[in-house]
């Protein structure tokens, strides 16, 4: 890290989301979110997990924002929960839980700490899935209530926003491969899906901007870099509907270029589609297309791709290189691209990556540390492609590192720490690993 410099006013941050943290699902008027039902099915996540406790942040947040502070962080991304500001999606106000938000906030801004607002972090009140879930245009509608009352509540203390967190996963993952709640596979779903998740958020950014002026808005995508597995025609092709699935369905009509033709023409073959003209009306493409203030997405890996049976399928291809505990392939050159592509081709500005972290499975040493060589090491290969990429001229602003403690990992339970600080989930006690001292020293320099 010696020899590597980030612009003056860089944001350095760390980053949570509700469900995986938070815990109390059944105190302070909090609503049922469809992860609450999702994890209580027996046989959807790993051993049974939910996020019922999780890290207690609800009880413990002081705590946690004391170890913000002690890491010097310039910016927290945490995310609100939808069920605890309205039980039934929409409606009556629990003013409770935006009371707790507020103590949050107030605890933050009081340590010097910048708070980044996440609206959607996947906890969908389950009223909402029961009249329709995101395949239905009324949860857009919804959003943008719950984010107006959201802004309202907190706007004079946060002032940077965003809506929604990673539409491919509120969509195809949720909807389509059913690993994510409510675990759904259902194609044309999934699609409808991903336009209601994208309404949502420029519905939610003008809600925001209504009750909070002077707000900075954003949505958060996911990107996974393709590389085709050889120069053939058909791998290369794969690679093209593997980028159009997972990144520009989204991207381009952020960016106002609308839905990508070639995706369109594939899901139309294959039968996926649902009614489409009736489900993109009239005015949707330029309020999905409205101009961001800032542009935040979240990196992790790759994925190398060939030729599946048919022209719009593709599989994936598993080298014998680096992985993590969650089994993807570490690949900062890909981060490194993506930015130059948001640069150069997309003219995205500024920009931020909102999450990038590793997964492994560290315990307590014996010495009392947690000793993650190999998370910095990740981490440091990440930030020289950051690096890389403001010379050439990107503009990068901020850094969030994924994630500040140990947490809930979805479907894969408590089997999976992508934390800084190590949680021991049956005490609670924090312990900060190797990286978190690591990370506070870059900071600091």
């Amino acid at each position: 890290m010696d020899t590597m410099m980030f612009p003056e006013g860089f944001v350095w941050g760390a980053a949570t989301s509700a469900y995986q943290i938070e815990g109390a699902v059944h105190e302070g008027g909090r609503g049922e979110s469809i992860w609450d039902r999702f994890s209580h099915t027996p046989g959807k996540t790993r051993d049974g997990h939910t996020g019922d406790v999780a890290c207690d942040h609800y009880h413990r947040y002081k705590e946690d924002v004391a170890l913000m502070a002690d890491l010097g962080l310039k910016a927290y991304r945490f995310s609100v929960a939808w069920p605890r500001i309205l039980p039934g999606g929409r409606g009556a106000v629990n003013q409770q839980g935006l009371d707790f938000y507020r103590r949050l906030v107030d605890e933050l801004l009081a340590r010097g700490i910048t708070p980044y607002a996440t609206l959607y972090h996947w906890d969908l009140p389950v009223a909402l899935e029961d009249a329709g879930g995101w395949p239905a245009r009324a949860t857009a509608e919804a959003f943008a209530e719950y984010a107006g009352v959201v802004a309202a509540a907190l706007g004079d203390r946060v002032k940077h926003w965003i809506t929604i967190n990673e539409p491919w996963c509120v969509s195809f993952l949720s909807h389509q491969i059913g690993e994510h709640a409510p675990g759904r596979q259902d194609w044309p779903a999934a699609i409808a899906a991903s336009h209601h998740a994208l309404l949502a958020h420029g519905l939610g950014m003008q809600a925001i901007r209504a009750a909070a002026p002077g707000a900075q808005v954003s949505v958060a995508l996911n990107f996974t870099a393709a590389v085709p597995a050889s120069e053939s025609p058909a791998d290369r092709d794969a690679a093209r509907h593997y980028d159009g699935h997972f990144n520009r369905w989204f991207l381009d009509p952020l960016a106002g270029h609308g839905y990508p033709a070639d995706m369109l023409a594939d899901y139309g073959e294959a039968g996926y589609m649902p009614d489409w003209g009736a489900i993109v009306q009239p005015g949707d493409l330029a309020t999905i297309a409205a101009p961001a203030d800032f542009f935040a997405f979240n990196y992790y890996t790759r994925e190398v791709v060939a030729a599946g049976q048919r022209p719009w399928q593709y599989r994936a291809v598993r080298l014998d290189t680096p992985r993590t505990e969650m089994g993807w392939e570490i690949y900062p050159e890909g981060l490194y691209n993506i930015l130059l592509r948001l640069h150069s081709h997309y003219r995205m500005r500024p920009i931020y990556i909102t999450e990038n972290g590793v997964s492994y499975l560290h315990p307590v040493s014996e010495d009392g540390h947690v000793h993650d060589q190999d998370r910095i090491e990740f981490l440091r290969l990440h930030l020289a492609a950051c690096q890389r990429a403001i010379a050439a001229g990107v503009p990068l602003a901020g850094y969030f590192q994924w994630s500040l403690m140990d947490n809930f990992e979805w479907a894969h339970g408590y089997h999976q720490r992508f934390g800084i600080v190590h949680v021991d989930f049956d005490t609670q006690r924090r312990t900060p690993k190797d990286s978190f001292g690591w990370y506070r020293e870059v900071i600091a320099r």
